[in-house]
């Protein structure tokens, strides 16, 4: 029986750039997006008015993601904003995922020495199968729907939505029960700034966890049985890349509708 490693948490080096490890989740992250870059050139010179072959498919993805969007946003002109960012993060999730089920990902690989130990390292591991990838993705999910936010409402009245140094200054002038009324919004503030954090663990873990388990998954399952048995597994991989990837790109995309919406909408 062939015998198959257990992929460990971390991914491994493949080679150094400088002091610069280059990983093999890394690897494969770069040639999803020379794909990416390479199908966009191609379909670059695709003008035809009448679409047809690759033309066709790509403006129909495109189509379908724009009204999924639409039922967000409810507004074109922030889907249309909107699309880019959602768009990319869900299909670079997505061909990253199902990329990693492709045979020799996991299994072709070469020797190397690491933590004084000679270990098997495979060339190609999924992207998302590395915290690093996941935690980027989502600092930019998070992050972004603050500087549109802070660009459509103004800095001021965005701050006002964690810091509620301004409401808490109208309810003193006032006096009376609206004090108080201010000290548990101004308290609010920051339990928002709190879920800010939590957006950040949760996107970047449940991607993690979803494609490392599905790894260690296949890889058992590969052991125990080489041929029939992983394969329905490997289609229950497919459904999971498909959702992982819609889930992380529609949460990014409610971030951005709510963090965009007009002060007095997001309170009511």
């Amino acid at each position: 029986m062939m015998l198959y490693a257990i992929p460990p948490l971390v991914a491994e080096p493949i080679f150094h750039v400088a002091d610069f490890p280059v990983t093999n989740s890394y690897i494969a992250s770069v040639l999803a997006v020379l794909f990416f870059i390479l199908a966009g050139l191609i379909l670059r010179q695709k003008t035809d008015l009448i679409p047809k072959g690759v033309q066709n498919f790509a403006e129909g993805v495109l189509e379908f993601m724009l009204g999924y969007v639409d039922r967000v946003t409810s507004d074109r002109a922030k889907s249309m904003k909107f699309l880019p960012i959602v768009g990319g993060l869900f299909l670079f999730i997505l061909f990253s995922n199902w990329l990693g089920l492709l045979p020799g990902i996991g299994s072709i690989g070469r020797y190397i020495e690491l933590h004084g130990k000679i270990e098997f390292a495979p060339l190609l591991r999924p992207a998302n199968a590395d915290l690093n990838m996941t935690l980027a993705m989502a600092v930019f999910g998070v992050f972004v729907p603050h500087i549109l936010g802070i660009a459509a409402i103004g800095f001021f009245k965005y701050a006002n939505k964690f810091i509620k140094l301004g409401d808490l200054v109208q309810a003193v002038r006032k006096g009376g029960i609206s004090i108080l009324t201010g000290l548990i919004e101004f308290g609010i503030g920051f339990l928002e700034i709190i879920s800010e954090v939590a957006k950040l663990i949760s996107l970047s873990f449940r991607l993690f966890g979803n494609i490392f388990a599905g790894e260690v998954l296949l890889t058992v399952m590969a052991g125990l049985f080489v041929y029939f048995l992983p394969l329905p597994f490997m289609f229950l991989e497919l459904i999971v890349g498909l959702i992982q990837a819609l889930v992380f790109s529609m949460l990014v995309l409610v971030y951005l509708t709510m963090a965009t919406a007009p002060v007095h909408e997001a309170a009511h």
